[in-house]
């Protein structure tokens, strides 16, 4: 016997497809959010409205609206649509819809092509689509929620228009609810109690994605009381247990990485250990490897802090053995110490520009030969040669330094490292002053 459920008409019918699939429009009119894109006037909008379509590719979060947007566009168009995933399609398939698509070129028919994560592709898989796109039998549409500059090759992404779409923001949310609950392709034909504060919770809780929030209320719908007068009543208790982790739009591998590691390390360069602890308790919300988020703070430690802290070094070792000893939950303690005290030691830059210059030097002129006075001397033939000829062993000086260069001839003066006056490295400014006056005899 088929279990009745409340998506479904009678005991006859299968359930209905999911409360997303149902709601997705059709027009541009009934598209949610965007409007920078698709708004009256705007310039995808226009391109629409003229049918002057070419390929292009969107780049944005989840659930924002890329293939509803694409299917529109090729409905508006009265092009062919032909729908495939970079996941489950390989060179086969592409050479097969482009004979499909060159085929239908030729009686007048366009394709319009779109490609869901394409940015999943290889280079080879990318290289196909290139002759076609550039005969016009196919209209590329492609879809990412990676940084294109990165994932798509230069010579297609050359031939694409991007289009960036944004996460929609709590009212466009809120307002796609309201539409679920009247509509008749999606729940307009229940009776179902539920208010806008709860709706609204919905709306936060789906970061922008208008699939979650679709599927979050058809879920909180599908749990809540139905009662003898067919009424589905939904209570704030039925939608928190719906909601009972908030789901962070966090990618280990994507794009959202680096950005979530890029505010981290620039909230703590800026002394902000409230920005600090938010962006690493994001990162580990998100199910970053505590390790991976202590060596970044090791490398900022001697990046960013230096000789102005040097025990702002030990602090991030520290960090990272501890995460190495005690792991998840316990670690994030350290993590948030470590966060604190680099936010609020005091910077400098010096040892990164140091190394910066000295790798500028070294790229962009020949090898030097080391001074022979530093060369080691193993062999007599290597005395001979004048291998450590005029070396001074600093420490039977009375100052315990010698004015001895150590630096190749054609460097010769040349200083890398320039100490700041925060910190500890004041002192080590007046020091190394002393030393470079001492040893140019003044």
């Amino acid at each position: 016997m088929e279990q009745m459920n409340l998506f479904t008409d009678s005991p006859s019918q299968f359930a209905k497809a999911p409360l997303a699939s149902r709601l997705r429009p059709e027009t541009l009119d009934e598209y949610v959010g965007q409007q920078h894109l698709v708004g009256k006037g705007m310039i995808l909008r226009q391109l629409i409205e003229k049918d002057q379509i070419s390929s292009m590719i969107f780049w944005g979060p989840p659930g924002v609206g890329k293939t509803t947007l694409a299917r529109i566009i090729a409905n508006r168009t009265n092009a062919h649509f032909v729908e495939f995933s970079a996941v489950t399609s390989g060179i086969k398939e592409v050479r097969e819809v482009m004979k499909d698509a060159e085929d239908n070129r030729k009686l007048g028919i366009r394709t319009l092509l779109f490609t869901d994560e394409i940015h999943r592709f290889n280079k080879a898989q990318q290289d196909a689509f290139l002759p076609f796109v550039e005969k016009g039998s196919i209209v590329l549409v492609g879809a990412t929620t990676e940084n294109p500059s990165f994932e798509i090759n230069s010579a297609l992404l050359s031939r694409c228009k991007v289009f960036i779409l944004k996460a929609l923001n709590e009212d466009d949310l809120f307002a796609l609810l309201k539409h679920a609950l009247s509509s008749e392709k999606g729940l307009g034909n229940m009776q179902i109690k539920i208010s806008d504060k709860d709706l609204r919770s919905i709306a936060v809780f789906s970061n922008g994605d208008a699939r979650c929030a679709l599927n979050t209320l058809e879920m909180v719908v599908n749990n809540s009381t139905l009662d003898s007068d067919g009424i589905i009543t939904v209570s704030t208790e039925t939608v928190a247990s719906c909601m009972d982790r908030r789901s962070l739009l966090y990618d280990k591998n994507g794009e959202e990485h680096y950005n979530l590691i890029s505010a981290l390390h620039k909230s703590m360069r800026n002394s902000d250990p409230d920005a600090a602890v938010y962006w690493m308790c994001r990162m580990i919300d998100g199910g970053e490897d505590p390790l991976y988020i202590a060596r970044r703070m090791v490398r900022f430690a001697s990046e960013d802090v230096g000789m102005a802290d040097s025990n702002a070094l030990n602090v991030a070792v520290n960090a990272y053995q501890a995460c190495h000893f005690l792991g998840l939950p316990e670690c994030n303690v350290h993590l948030a110490h470590a966060a604190v005290y680099l936010s609020m030691a005091p910077k400098s830059n010096a040892l990164e520009r140091a190394c910066i210059d000295a790798a500028a030097d070294i790229a962009e002129s020949p090898a030097e030969p080391v001074p022979l006075q530093i060369r080691n001397a193993p062999t007599s033939l290597m005395k001979d040669a004048g291998y450590g000829k005029g070396y001074i062993y600093a420490h039977d000086t009375a100052e315990k330094m010698a004015r001895m260069q150590c630096l190749p001839d054609a460097l010769k003066g040349r200083r890398y490292y320039d100490p700041g006056d925060q910190g500890d490295e004041a002192a080590v400014k007046q020091r190394l002053e002393q030393i470079r006056k001492w040893k140019a005899g003044e």
